[in-house]
């Protein structure tokens, strides 16, 4: 807690897989209003510099550190190392993820593709989340005004089929779910919980499939006619993370340009 006439604290918000695609985004939307930020990812410092340079460019107090959600001895040494550096947390991102290493058909899908979503897309966030809830919970206790959040960024597959990655579905839909049970859990505690979920967003992760999905947005798939950006994620979260949807913990805020609108 700040003491009186000191300035205010940068709130701290520890954003994983943010130096790259939908992650970076989000850092980067963070970053121009004032959030000192915690990044991790699987990728060496050297090679996420680019990205770690804007950030502090832009004003922002940047930590970068290596490591793999799945693991997790890594998640506890994440967490540790932004504590020892920032002091607490104020926010949670849980956007690390990846897609099958081979697209599938759900009848030829292999156990270990299985499990290693499984393991990166919803175990990881679920016990990072497990292991960061007290810390915010401690934030809410000690301030008074925006609360502490988490934010899953989870996937319109957590609710439309693709039967060519059925592993990467599931895992998201079952991130879904830890959404509405971190959100009731925490709750009381004063800490708030959303779901985001994007569309088609122009990433890495979506490049080998980009003509795919620029016939069938041309198409019609999405409503509003064009490719989702990080950009746009990152303003969604950022919203979230300002507060501007009070009252509203385990809201699914959907960011896939009217995508998931049923139509006839």
């Amino acid at each position: 807690m700040t003491s009186p006439g000191s300035p205010p604290r940068a709130r701290v918000a520890l954003v994983t897989g943010g130096a790259r695609g939908i992650g970076l985004g989000i850092a980067t939307a963070l970053a121009a209003e004032g959030w000192t930020l915690a990044l991790s990812g699987l990728r060496e410092p050297s090679h996420a510099a680019e990205a770690l340079d804007a950030l502090r460019a832009a004003g922002s107090d940047v930590l970068y550190v290596r490591s793999d959600v799945s693991l997790a001895a890594d998640r506890a040494h994440l967490l540790e190392t932004v504590t020892e550096r920032f002091g607490g947390l104020d926010a949670l991102v849980n956007n690390a993820g990846r897609a099958p290493r081979v697209r599938a058909d759900l009848l030829e899908t292999s156990e270990e593709s299985f499990e290693e979503l499984v393991r990166v897309n919803l175990q990881g966030p679920y016990f990072l989340t497990q292991r960061a809830a007290p810390l915010l919970a401690s934030r809410a206790r000690q301030q008074r005004g925006t609360p502490p959040a988490i934010v899953f960024v989870t996937s319109v597959s957590a609710e439309h089929a693709s039967i060519n990655r059925g592993e990467y579905c599931v895992s998201k839909a079952g991130l879904a779910m830890a959404v509405r049970l971190f959100a009731a859990r925490l709750a009381p505690d004063g800490v708030a919980v959303y779901e985001v979920r994007p569309g088609i967003v122009a990433t890495e992760m979506t490049a080998g499939v980009k003509h795919v999905y620029d016939e069938r947005i041309a198409g019609g798939l999405v409503p509003e006619g064009r490719w989702g950006q990080p950009a746009d994620v990152g303003r969604a979260v950022a919203a979230l993370l300002r507060g501007d949807v009070p009252y509203a913990t385990g809201t699914v805020l959907h960011v896939d340009g009217g995508l998931s609108i049923p139509r006839l």
